[in-house]
């Protein structure tokens, strides 16, 4: 039996991290058009300059990452 894999709601921009929906063709955080729809991970930042979460993960802007992108 083939393992198949499910695919995630967003892809995730191989620069900044930012996930975005499958339609959207460049960044709006970095304007790269370079994503991945291998990524681990969710972080939802509200309030960057008070989230340890967005200063481990070095994000200065509030939005949905990934913690790690391949």
């Amino acid at each position: 039996m083939r393992y198949r894999r499910r695919r995630l709601p967003f892809k995730a921009c191989k620069k900044c991290k930012m996930l975005v929906d499958y339609d959207v063709e460049r960044c709006p955080r970095c304007s790269s058009t370079s994503f991945s729809d291998d990524w681990e991970g969710m972080v939802i930042v509200v309030r960057p300059q008070s989230s340890s979460a967005a200063e481990i993960i070095e994000v200065k802007d509030s939005g949905r990452f990934a913690i790690k992108v391949r």
